[in-house]
């Protein structure tokens, strides 16, 4: 399901449609309720990049476990 989903930017109204999983992640760095300042946009987009490359540095050590076919 997707929705829609208002940020509040240096007082700019910014919406985007996102999936509901996607909307979850988000909600955890960022407020959608409250203006909040470019510093916390770039903030939330710094540690959502941190948990992506995380993970992706996790799962490639997984990979490498598993045999070759």
């Amino acid at each position: 399901m997707q929705n829609k989903l208002t940020f509040h930017i240096n007082n700019m109204a910014y919406t985007i449609v996102v999936d509901e999983k996607i909307e979850r992640e988000i909600r955890k760095y960022l407020e959608p309720d409250k203006n909040s300042d470019t510093r916390e946009l770039l903030a939330a987009y710094i540690r959502l990049a941190q948990e992506y490359t995380i993970f992706k540095e996790e799962l490639e050590q997984i990979s490498e476990k598993i045999p070759k076919l």
